[in-house]
């Protein structure tokens, strides 16, 4: 029977982490799904779906040492629905606005009462040389629920209440 874990890791960011950790779990006989990786600051953080036939606590077994070898923080969940189908985004979106309290929640806030489903957040901070501040932009990717048009209204208002910059990018030809 297929048992399928979140395996979790945080730690400082250097090279071969992800290198060693997916050698690890392969000579254990685990069989890696989708992932998501990202560097925070000089943080690294892996999400990982993994299939593991054995028991859950053999596989805490499996990835603490490697864990201590590199520092890394572990977090193991199951998953009730076994490994899930990876879900395309429709649209892609950025936004730009002069950093300040507020911003993530604003426009996540504006996207999901339009019908957006996040299923990717990139966000970061950019001082630029020579601005009178810096600038926070995200980068998100999701799926629609009731078409563009909304999505399309709620960036309008968030560009002209807020005063952010946005752009919508429809990469599913099936919504509209």
């Amino acid at each position: 029977m297929e048992h399928w874990y979140m395996l979790s890791l945080v730690g400082k960011d250097r090279p071969g982490l992800v290198a060693q950790v997916s050698a690890a779990l392969c000579k254990a006989g685990c069989n890696l799904g989708d992932s998501s990786m990202s560097r925070l600051g000089g943080n690294f953080s892996i999400m990982v779906m993994v299939q593991w036939d054995g028991l859950p606590e053999n596989l805490q077994a499996i990835v603490q040492p490697i864990c201590q070898d590199l520092s890394l923080t572990p977090h193991i969940d199951s998953l009730s629905g076994g490994m899930e189908h990876h879900v395309e985004p429709d649209v892609r979106i950025s936004v730009y606005a002069v950093d300040r309290l507020g911003i993530v929640e604003d426009v996540t806030t504006a996207l999901a009462d339009a019908g957006l489903n996040i299923l990717h957040l990139d966000s970061n901070i950019d001082l630029e040389e020579g601005s009178q501040g810096a600038t926070y932009y995200l980068h998100i990717e999701g799926t629609v629920s009731k078409g563009l048009d909304p999505l399309y209204a709620a960036l309008d208002i968030l560009t002209s209440e807020k005063k952010m910059n946005a752009q919508l990018i429809p990469i599913n030809p099936q919504v509209q």
